[in-house]
C-alpha cells in the first residue's frame, strides 16, 4: 500500500523556522521525483519545492526561494522541506507529492501538514 505520511508542521512566528518530514512506503522511492506543494485558504495548490529522484537536482517557487530546502533521504525513503524566515503569507497546507520518473501517472499524495505562521 503506497503511503506518504507528512509531519512536522505547527504554529510558528514570522521569521521562525520549521522542518517537514515526508515519510514514504509502498513504492521504489528512489524512481520518483519529489514535491512539496501547499494550498492556502481560497487560493489554489502551488508548488513549493521539486527534487529529482537522486537529489541531483532542484526547484523552487520564486516566493521561497532563499528561504526554503528540500532534500531527501533515499536510506530512509524520505524528503524533507526545511523552512527558515517564514511569512505569514506561507501559511497553508502542505502537502507531499511522488511522481514516477517514467511514468507519470504513478502519482502520490499525502494527507497534509498544516502550517501556519502568526505572531
Amino acid at each position: 500500500q503506497v503511503q506518504l505520511v507528512e509531519s512536522g508542521g505547527g504554529l510558528v512566528q514570522p521569521g521562525g523556522s520549521l522542518g517537514l518530514s515526508c515519510a514514504a512506503s509502498g513504492f521504489l522511492f528512489s524512481y520518483y521525483a519529489m514535491s512539496w506543494y501547499r494550498r492556502a485558504p481560497g487560493k489554489e495548490r502551488e508548488l513549493v519545492a521539486s527534487i529529482s529522484n537522486v537529489g541531483g537536482s532542484t526547484k523552487y517557487a520564486d516566493s521561497v526561494k532563499g528561504r526554503f530546502t528540500i532534500s531527501r533521504d533515499n536510506a530512509k525513503n524520505t524528503v524533507y522541506l526545511q523552512m527558515d524566515n517564514l511569512k505569514p503569507e506561507d501559511t497553508a497546507m502542505y502537502y507531499c507529492n511522488a511522481v514516477h520518473t517514467s511514468v507519470a501517472t504513478l502519482n502520490y499524495w499525502g494527507q497534509g501538514t498544516q502550517v501556519t505562521v502568526s505572531s
